[in-house]
């Protein structure tokens, strides 16, 4: 029975990357051009799925992280977990950082300076402050409402549920509740996942037929080093991270589980909507429910190893257009604005271009409006990848969170107990 599942699993994903091949292949054939476009008439496949996940993510989220914590029997347990997540992910996100760095020194993405640089139309934009406020709070209740509004979601979400817990916990009817809906929504999960195939087609095809021309001209250098790392860290730093976390066949495991939250994210390009499917992968390994529930969606919002690498790039990309060199006496700025403005942006595509900002305030506050559209460019051609290693590396995580909280042969204990 289980050999037929694992079949099954493979089976789907198979379809789903044949999906991405053969959008891809569309979407080059049909590109967009100033008088047709193209195949990106197939956005609106891709779109209906991303607007369901959505739809499904924000319950989804204020039902397991809330019913994590309401269910929680010792309240130390909780932050216990919340602190060696969030210490996790920025200990991460600064590795991802350096590593970039270096790369950039050995291969610079700019070789010589652009004489003529588009500017472009920044808008307001929000002061540092007030993006403090907003990356923790909405405004009223109904801002909490959007997927927009993540991690002031999961504040609620984690307050909410340590209010049930002292109210009585896993015992009163609302503790029940939030343990019944988050059940309920995976398998809402379940039956949107069969659109996948056909969502993943239209997000490629517009991808490809949007996108073609730039990633084969200008910015070809620069995505030349992006991408193989990212797949590239994919295969070294994540089996080290399981390997970390989980002992003796943890890289195993993890490597037969990872492609799918991996597939998920690269075709929709968002953590957000993968937090249902690494949910379901984390069961399958055996992580414990309250490590899942609350490393997943938090990750979502707060671990971002691939927008750390990118936010180098993007730097590093910028510094070679105007001519200026990189040096390592910028090392230390620019591991902390990458993990800063990585760890502090949504899980959304495009976030409100918040991380561009930070970037142009801090390194280029006189040429603002010349590097903010390069800063968008860039981060829109390398936004699938670095959201791959993003969401999938939640899934990663959660296996070191578990060592910490579980102790060292929970998995071990996990893979018994399964056979």
């Amino acid at each position: 029975m289980e050999k037929k599942s694992i079949a099954k699993n493979y089976a789907f994903l198979a379809v789903m990357l044949g999906s991405m091949v053969l959008g891809a292949i569309v979407g080059w054939f049909f590109p967009k051009t100033d008088a047709t476009a193209g195949a990106t008439v197939l956005k609106p496949l891709g779109t209906l799925f991303i607007n369901m996940m959505f739809c499904i993510v924000v319950p989804m989220v204020f039902a397991s992280i809330s019913s994590a914590v309401a269910n929680m029997q010792s309240r130390k347990r909780a932050g216990k977990i919340m602190g060696t997540t969030v210490a996790t992910f920025v200990i991460t996100g600064a590795i991802a950082a350096v590593i970039m760095f270096v790369l950039m020194k050995v291969f610079p993405p700019v070789l010589t300076a652009w004489n003529e640089i588009p500017a472009e139309e920044m808008g307001e934009y929000a002061s540092i402050p007030d993006m403090i406020v907003n990356f923790f709070t909405a405004e009223d209740f109904v801002g909490l409402l959007s997927r927009r509004a993540m991690l002031p979601l999961i504040v609620f979400s984690l307050l909410f549920g340590f209010a049930v817990n002292l109210n009585g916990g896993k015992e009163t009817p609302v503790g029940k509740f939030l343990d019944d809906l988050s059940a309920v929504m995976l398998k809402f999960v379940k039956i949107i996942t069969y659109y996948a195939p056909i969502a993943f087609f239209g997000f490629f095809a517009d991808l490809v037929a949007t996108y073609g021309p730039q990633i084969t001209e200008s910015y070809g250098r620069a995505l030349a080093v992006y991408y193989p790392l990212c797949f590239l860290y994919i295969f070294t730093a994540f089996p080290l991270f399981a390997w970390f976390g989980g002992g003796k066949g943890a890289i195993k495991e993890m490597m037969m589980r990872i492609a799918r939250p991996a597939v998920v994210s690269l075709g929709t390009c968002s953590s957000v909507a993968t937090i249902p499917t690494n949910i379901e992968v984390a069961a399958e390994t055996g992580i414990s429910k309250d490590v899942s529930d609350i490393v997943l969606p938090l990750g979502a919002t707060m671990h971002m190893d691939g927008s750390c690498f990118s936010c180098v790039l993007k730097i590093a990309f910028v510094f070679g257009v105007f001519g200026q060199e990189l040096s390592f006496a910028n090392l230390i700025p620019i591991v902390l604005v990458a993990v800063l403005s990585s760890v502090g942006m949504s899980g959304v595509p495009g976030g409100g271009y918040i991380g561009e900002y930070i970037i142009c305030s801090i390194f280029f506050p006189t040429q603002m409006e010349l590097a903010f559209p390069i800063l968008v460019t860039i981060g829109n051609l390398v936004d699938p990848p670095a959201t791959m290693i993003n969401s999938a590396g939640d899934y990663v995580v959660s296996f070191i969170v578990s060592r910490f909280v579980d102790g060292k042969d929970w998995l071990q204990k996990a893979l018994s107990a399964r056979r």
